[in-house]
């Protein structure tokens, strides 16, 4: 999660730019004509301005939407562009409004991510820290779909959805094309509305259920466009392999760590018909070489730790004697106490079928173990990790240790 970085003038520059625009729009009064009462009752000295020098006029119409969009005066916009499709009617009216708001969006969504970013960040860095991460980052890879189909819903606030996107890694420049794109069929809406201004009595008439309904839909086709790519990029995988008729099982599980054991135990809760195959000992990293063993052994390291700052406590005098030879007995009698959790034996009488042996995939539905082929509807990867030794000179030589190891001393 990237943080952003502006110099404190251009925070502060950013910080005034806002506060003059804000001035310029309450301090003109021009906030007390953004109703659609006001422009409904002034529409006919606007469209002699518009007559007189249209081109001025469109100038500063844009100048004005954009700031007014920027700085979100709440309702101000959907009026704007009532008046813009009044005032320059269906086609005029759309390019003005389309890009003003689109502008007037991305000041907004640059003003959050400059003036409040960071401090999400670092709100977000100390609890639940990798998940805003992922979140971060999916939004930054994934985000233009799920931007474009808030764009379309004409229900939620864009305000909201310009801030709240200016606070995620999602790129400007993607912010602003699929705001562009988004928004276009609710600006045409509400600027052939406005052709007929006279007759609107609010807002909220505008958007009839069935349109909304219709807008809800419209908002589904890029979501189902990214499941129908992935279909395809599914089935192209699949070329040149044979799905069999028929399956033995229901579901493969290859690894039987943590991730693996508990991907089988749900199976067979669910009375599917599952295979585990595990190659080396059951359990895995968690149960041999991970979890179980180096917490073991922090429980003996915590209390030796505080043995030796006995005297905190009150306690005159503790010294204690290490004898490392019986630490790790203890870790590898604690690891035995648990392994039957996680043993052959007990997934067998839960009804999974475990094979010992290396699993290789020979197609999206089909395991050899062995000599043995194995065949599933569904087949779950949880092969786990082992360490990386760096390719240091010398290191070889050392008799370095890795957790796995380790435990063996």
């Amino acid at each position: 999660m990237s943080e952003v970085r502006p110099k404190p003038w251009w925070r502060l520059l950013l910080l005034l730019a806002l506060a003059l625009a804000l001035l310029a729009v309450f301090g003109s009064g021009i906030h007390r004509y953004l109703s659609l009462d006001q422009i409904k009752g002034h529409q006919a000295e606007l469209a002699a301005t518009v007559a007189r020098a249209p081109a001025a006029a469109a100038a500063t119409f844009f100048v004005i939407y954009v700031v007014v969009a920027g700085v979100a005066i709440p309702g101000a916009a959907p009026v704007l562009t009532l008046l813009s499709g009044a005032l320059f009617g269906l086609v005029g009216g759309t390019i003005l409004s389309s890009f003003a708001s689109t502008l007037g969006a991305t000041v907004s969504f640059l003003g959050a991510r400059y003036l409040f970013r960071n401090l999400v960040q670092r709100r977000f860095a100390g609890r639940g820290g990798a998940s805003w991460r992922r979140f971060d980052a999916g939004i930054a890879r994934e985000g233009a779909f799920y931007l474009f189909a808030l764009r379309l819903v004409p229900v939620i606030p864009f305000i909201a959805i310009n801030v709240l996107a200016g606070l995620t890694a999602l790129p400007t420049w993607t912010f602003y094309w699929v705001s562009q794109a988004g928004m276009l069929a609710g600006t045409v809406v509400y600027v052939n509305a406005g052709q007929r201004l006279a007759q609107v009595e609010s807002l909220s008439g505008l958007f009839t259920p069935a349109l909304i309904a219709s807008f809800a839909l419209l908002a589904a086709v890029p979501l189902a466009g990214r499941g129908l790519v992935a279909a395809i990029r599914k089935r192209r995988a699949a070329i040149g392999c044979r799905r069999p008729r028929r399956f033995d099982r229901n579901l493969i599980v290859i690894g039987a760590g943590a991730a693996g054991l508990i991907s089988a135990l749900i199976g067979t809760t669910t009375r599917a018909r599952v295979t585990l195959i595990e190659r080396a000992a059951m359990g895995g990293d968690c149960l041999n070489t991970g979890c179980v063993p180096s917490k073991a052994l922090l429980r003996t390291a915590a209390l030796l730790a505080a043995a030796r700052d006995s005297r905190r406590l009150g306690i005159a005098r503790l010294e204690p004697t290490v004898r490392f030879a019986e630490v790790m007995a203890r870790i590898r009698q604690v690891i035995e106490r648990i392994a039957p959790n996680d043993s052959i034996a007990r997934y067998e009488a839960l009804g999974v079928e475990v094979v010992s042996g290396s699993a290789r995939l020979v197609d999206p539905w089909t395991v050899a173990v062995g000599e043995r082929q194995l065949t599933a509807r569904a087949i779950v990867i949880a092969t786990g990790a082992r360490p990386r030794v760096p390719s240091i000179p010398g290191l070889a030589q050392t008799g370095y240790l890795t957790s796995e190891t380790v435990w063996s001393l």
